[in-house]
């Protein structure tokens, strides 16, 4: 599994001209699929993701979690993070899981987040054509793949 995480004052998601989700304070996470993904990997991912220490606290230095500030989430699937540009020009998306497994992984990861964070949170809508709008805070932007976890 592959994710950016990006600390947002605000972010939504639309499709076909329809509100689907919208959070203030909180994070952004865009979340690809690959076929060797797991229930191991979503537990990690959840667990680091909840726990990352990157809202300010009272001396605006990033020493809190999203878990710490009760901050909200959204989730929006991304095929596209899994992306090869190795060859040519255009990118190859063959990691990137079908949705007979990326879609029961993907609600799996929701599902584990929700329950990690304590509550709901937002989502996109897999396989739509979505408008994600977002205010980056900071910026704030972290890269995490769980097969190269650095």
């Amino acid at each position: 599994m592959r994710a950016i995480i990006q600390r947002v004052s605000r972010a939504s998601v639309t499709v076909d001209y329809a509100l689907i989700s919208e959070i203030n304070s909180g994070l952004l996470i865009l979340l690809g699929i690959e076929d060797l993904d797991t229930h191991e990997d979503i537990e990690w991912l959840s667990r680091k993701i909840i726990n990352l220490r990157i809202f300010g606290d009272e001396n605006n230095i990033m020493n809190k979690s999203l878990l710490n500030i009760g901050g909200d989430a959204i989730i929006v699937s991304q095929f596209t993070l899994h992306a090869s540009t190795k060859k040519g020009n255009r990118p190859s998306y063959i990691k990137a899981a079908k949705p007979n497994v990326a879609v029961p992984l993907y609600e799996q990861f929701i599902g584990q987040i929700e329950k990690d964070l304590g509550k709901k949170v937002g989502t996109g809508v897999f396989g739509a054509d979505m408008k994600v709008d977002l205010l980056n805070d900071g910026p704030v932007t972290i890269i995490i793949d769980t097969k190269n976890k650095e």
